[in-house]
């Protein structure tokens, strides 16, 4: 059954792992990767990668890309959204800080931020605004 408007918002705001998929080049398929995201209901959501990466190479040329989350419990549940770039950025440490802890135990934040700042090269988020969604809570099976 699909979901309503608020279900899948909500369901989208909460912290999973997205599979980020963008058209690629000729001749191959999408590229289709794990990603941390943000988003609360009824905004933009955002991701950061870094800005030599192939990922945001691809996004800058399509202009647009896909998130897909979803879960096995205590339901089947997956929300799909898919949206043009509205924005682009160079990171900041408030940001990954930000994102961080939508992800990792409150002890480990600080850790991981410094460590990402230094070792991961320039950053840059990417804002999508949702134009089409795709949900479904499949129930329990």
């Amino acid at each position: 059954m699909a979901l309503t408007r608020a279900e899948r918002e909500q369901f989208l705001a909460e912290p999973h792992v997205a599979a980020l998929s963008v058209d690629a080049e000729d001749g191959r398929a999408p590229l289709t990767v794990p990603i941390w995201y943000q988003y609360a209901p009824g905004g933009d959501l955002w991701i950061m990668t870094g800005l030599d990466s192939r990922k945001n190479r691809l996004i800058g040329a399509a202009g647009r890309f896909s998130l897909m989350v979803d879960r096995v419990e205590p339901t089947i549940r997956y929300v799909s959204v898919e949206g043009p770039v509205v924005g682009t950025a160079p990171a900041t440490i408030e940001l990954l800080r930000e994102i961080s802890a939508r992800y990792l135990p409150a002890g480990k934040v600080e850790g991981y931020v410094d460590f990402a700042w230094k070792a991961h090269g320039e950053q840059v988020v990417v804002r999508m605004r949702p134009e089409r969604w795709v949900s479904s809570d499949l129930g329990s099976v």
